[in-house]
């Protein structure tokens, strides 16, 4: 008992690549780009993040905790 084959439609013939992105696909890497760009040409403006020194401790616990290989 065969079963029936389907042979599969022929694709439509596009005549060109037509793309529509989304307004914020193009609008956020502007922006990022412009205050990277910002922050590189003025560094006085950005300031260091004041840290948690809990965040610190725990960093250390970790290394402490996991094993090293090759040493």
């Amino acid at each position: 008992m065969s079963a029936p084959t389907h042979t599969p439609p022929h694709p439509a013939i596009r005549r060109g690549i037509e793309t529509r992105l989304p307004w914020w696909a193009l609008v956020l890497p502007a922006l990022a780009f412009a205050a990277l760009l910002l922050v590189i040409l003025n560094p006085a403006d950005a300031h260091a993040a004041g840290g948690d020194p809990a965040v610190g401790r725990l960093f250390e616990y970790v290394q402490q905790i996991v094993p090293h290989q090759g040493s």
